[in-house]
């Protein structure tokens, strides 16, 4: 049997798999389309399926775990009010996003100046790590240029971005991804479609903070203060969570009820598939409370 399985009432859950969940120190949640469905705006925030009982099931037997959401549209404390606000007991440490892996990076390489391309949600966490941040407009000497979630984005916008490029400054974007789900199928994010303006225009190399990189995996270990290996990463994006596990040696799990359908790894390598796939939430609480 092979060390990836997919868990439904005929067949049983792979050995290697089951001993592999039973070791896992904490979890790294993706949320649109694993845990919660909104609208194009992440506004409007509906818990899908077991969700909510999967987060109180691991908070009765302190199993420590992160949200970690692409999305900047809010700051980390927003989405976390916003999500209590929808029934999951939750705390602002537990909401994670591309802006505040980016702030570790940031203050790593010894960045000051940061032009936030997005609104507070992405800027925030830069400014609370000590970070300046320059709004685009004009000509501006900047270390980095963050891309977010910016549906406002301009050509003057664009055009302030790529004179910080040709002055030195190293692009980070907060996700690559096409899309991301929302109640009513894929929405099309900002990021990429921006980065792909700025790297055509100066030649730059896009650097990604959010998932599916290692920057972002390792940010939620922090937070757990556990190991990658020790932890599992569940997501419903082909392209993002199942990678990102992949790359830091955690266990992916996969779930169908957001942009990857249940046969979505069907043409992936063994290698690159997720450990397990299962079609929500739900069916991971049932699969926990066997396994942990």
């Amino acid at each position: 049997m092979s060390d990836s399985a997919t868990l439904d009432t005929h067949t049983p859950i792979a050995s290697a798999v089951r001993a592999r969940l039973s070791k896992v120190r904490g979890f790294a949640f993706d949320l649109d389309g694993t845990l919660v469905l909104g609208d194009k705006r992440n506004q409007g925030l509906e818990p899908l399926p077991g969700a909510l009982a999967l987060i109180d099931w691991l908070h009765a037997r302190q199993t420590p775990f992160v949200l970690f959401t692409n999305g900047t549209t809010r700051t980390p404390a927003h989405y976390a009010k916003t999500l209590r606000e929808v029934g999951f007991a939750i705390n602002d440490s537990q909401m994670l996003t591309p802006a505040v892996s980016a702030a570790e990076v940031f203050v790593r390489r010894g960045y000051r100046r940061v032009m936030a391309l997005g609104g507070e949600g992405l800027a925030a966490p830069l400014r609370e790590a000590g970070l300046e941040i320059v709004p685009p407009g004009g000509k501006h000497v900047v270390d980095a240029v963050l891309i977010g979630w910016y549906p406002e984005f301009t050509m003057d916008a664009l055009e302030s971005a790529c004179h910080a490029v040709w002055a030195g400054a190293t692009v980070y974007s907060a996700s690559q991804a096409l899309f991301f789900a929302t109640a009513t199928g894929k929405s099309l994010g900002t990021s990429r479609a921006i980065s792909a303006m700025i790297k055509d225009l100066t030649g730059c190399r896009v650097h990604v903070v959010g998932k599916p990189s290692l920057h972002a995996l390792g940010c939620a270990a922090r937070r757990l203060k556990v190991r990658l290996k020790d932890l599992a990463v569940v997501g419903d994006d082909p392209s993002l969570e199942v990678p990102m596990a992949h790359r830091g040696h955690a266990l992916a799990i996969a779930v169908s009820t957001g942009v990857g359908s249940a046969d979505a790894y069907a043409d992936v390598s063994e290698a690159r598939r997720p450990h397990i796939s299962l079609p929500g939430a739900g069916e991971l609480l049932e699969l926990c409370k066997r396994v942990l």
